[in-house]
């Protein structure tokens, strides 16, 4: 059983995706009728709606599309991590709000398009610590570089649960292992933060890369963070710039092949489930 946790779903007759606008490959419809015909020959029962950042506007019409989409008989949809916006003085009503939508599992505010010092403000930081004891996580969607920064903000909300998107981007491509690295090691410290092992194939030559490529990135992940602090994500659509979603899972099941039952079935689906339900 798969638990994929970082689904995007792209509905442009419904919501608007300005970041897409420039972005020409991946700017067409990606809905869910589409992804459950592939998911379930791959064998993934249950899976996480990722924010796919809409217009600031359309945030919450997103969060009800998903909820449109669990309430199908037998839907693997099992709630919404939402786009937030941190930074905004209002953002404690956003969180009154979210807290009264049982489809809102947790949150995320894309950074690696934003400077650095966003995530360092003290609104953004009390507002990330305002998560503590909600249950709701918070997704950390950062470049390499950010992983200071991003451990920053974890210091400073020691009890919320965070969840670092794409083991940190780092440069599979190009092969280097440091600084990436060591800042993940450092970050892998603090026991409130899991790694989601997601889009390593996009971050790969599309037209070359092979499994010994991911391997080093996504063993020293494992490493750092133990087989009870991963899950793992799709990121479906973006994988099909890697080979798609098919390619993705094979991939996964070839790097963990030696692995004993109980730590895949934790990082495939058992963290997960536990984490969102």
């Amino acid at each position: 059983m798969l638990y994929d946790t970082h689904l995007h779903l792209i509905y442009p007759d419904k919501l608007r995706y300005p970041w897409l606008e420039s972005f020409e490959v991946l700017n067409k419809p990606s809905i869910f009728d589409s992804y459950l015909t592939r998911a379930r020959r791959v064998g993934i029962t249950a899976c996480l709606h990722m924010e796919v950042d809409v217009a600031e506007n359309q945030i919450k019409e997103e969060t009800a599309l998903v909820a449109d989409l669990m309430a199908r008989p037998q839907s693997p949809m099992r709630g919404a991590i939402s786009a937030c916006r941190p930074e905004d003085p209002n953002f404690p009503e956003f969180l009154d709000w979210a807290r009264t939508v049982p489809t809102i599992k947790g949150f995320r505010r894309v950074l690696h398009v934003m400077p650095d010092e966003l995530s360092q403000t003290d609104t953004f930081r009390n507002n990330i610590s305002r998560l503590t004891g909600t249950g709701l996580t918070f997704d950390l969607c950062v470049l390499p570089h950010q992983l200071v920064w991003a451990g920053q903000l974890i210091d400073h909300c020691p009890d919320v649960t965070f969840i670092l998107n794409h083991c940190g981007v780092p440069d599979v491509k190009g092969g280097e292992i440091e600084p990436w690295g060591g800042r993940l090691s450092e970050l892998a410290k603090r026991p409130n933060v899991f790694a989601k092992i997601s889009g390593l194939i996009a971050y790969g030559d599309p037209d070359s890369w092979s499994l010994d490529d991911l391997r080093p990135f996504f063993e020293h992940t494992v490493s750092a963070f133990g087989h009870n602090r991963l899950v793992w994500g799709s990121d479906s659509p973006v994988c099909n710039l890697g080979g798609g979603l098919e390619t993705w899972v094979s991939a996964t099941h070839a790097l963990t092949d030696t692995w004993q039952a109980a730590d895949k079935a934790a990082f495939l689906h058992d963290n997960a489930a536990e984490l969102w339900g």
